[in-house]
């Protein structure tokens, strides 16, 4: 290595070495942590414990009806996200692109709103909605002249996301709408032009002009809504009550929380929820690698 090597060598490592020694301490360090911790046996009241156990608390985590719940619960906030917030925000953007509509800008402030709240305020408000005696309830009965009628969407197991699906497309969807129109405004208009002036219609230049151009937006986003979704906390920890509520809209990151900080009866909390803590993360990189093989796919199809 002559001398001029070594010196871009020592001024690379000068630039990249604080940043690389921030991001080990801060990100690298608590994962590597919480995987070792899932096959200890590490018990916060007892000194000397952190043998290997090996696989059992995944084995546990398999048997385990609640973390299953929680599972099916997180697959429908991930399908919430990819197949109704990037839809919705792509159309969307495309109608504001286009000037399909008057006041643009009021249009695109009043749907990126809610991004500018609180998601802990956010979540209250909508909780204090869909009370079963609360505003929405009596919207109904003034639609329906019924003095009885109740919303007790929040009540049962099998209709509880559908509100917190709502709510989720209401907070996110300004969001990707964002997105799509910071990119549509870089396309060139006069490819556009083009199109209409060949006789292609609207949805066609949608479809087979706007669409692939923007395919690797679509897939960001995509990755985006699938890790965001996977770790979603705080909106449907505040739009739930505790006790038979929050259990019936259970996440995994909430279900991790209760296990790890809350439950004080198992010995193992931290160790079990390390586990479902790295159940997220392997989820998540199965889902992107996912979306990652079948935009390649749609990819390769298009050169075709």
């Amino acid at each position: 290595m002559t001398v001029r090597e070594r010196r871009e060598l020592m001024g690379y490592f000068s630039l990249v070495g604080p940043a690389l020694l921030l991001y080990t301490l801060i990100l690298a360090y608590p994962v590597v942590f919480s995987l070792g911790l899932s096959f200890t046996d590490y018990n916060p009241n007892v000194e000397g414990t952190g043998k290997f156990v090996g696989v059992s608390h995944y084995l546990r985590m398999v048997r385990d009806p609640l973390f299953w719940h929680a599972f099916k619960n997180n697959l429908i906030v991930v399908a919430v996200s990819v197949f109704g917030q990037i839809p919705i925000g792509f159309v969307l953007a495309y109608i504001l692109y286009r000037k399909m509509i008057r006041s643009p800008r009021f249009f695109q402030s009043v749907i990126f709103l809610p991004q500018f709240l609180s998601t802990i305020v956010v979540g209250i408000l909508w909780k204090r909605l869909f009370e079963a005696d609360g505003p929405v309830a009596r919207l109904i009965q003034w639609f329906t002249r019924d003095p009885s009628a109740q919303f007790d969407y929040m009540l049962r197991p099998e209709t509880v996301m559908y509100p917190i699906a709502f709510v989720l497309l209401w907070m996110y969807t300004g969001f990707y709408m964002v997105v799509f129109l910071a990119n549509l405004q870089k396309l060139d208009a006069q490819l556009i032009e083009a199109a209409k002036i060949d006789g292609a219609t609207e949805p066609q230049i949608f479809v087979k002009i706007i669409m692939p151009l923007l395919s690797g937006t679509i897939l960001v986003s995509s990755i985006l809504a699938i890790a965001g979704s996977l770790k979603s906390f705080d909106l449907i920890f505040a739009i739930t009550d505790r006790g038979l509520t929050r259990q019936n809209a259970l996440v995994l990151s909430i279900y991790m929380y209760q296990v790890g900080f809350h439950n004080y009866d198992d010995p193992l909390r931290f160790a079990y929820g390390a586990t479902i803590a790295n159940s997220i993360i392997f989820i998540s990189v199965g889902l992107i690698l996912l979306a990652n093989f079948i935009s390649r796919r749609f990819a390769s199809r298009g050169v075709e």
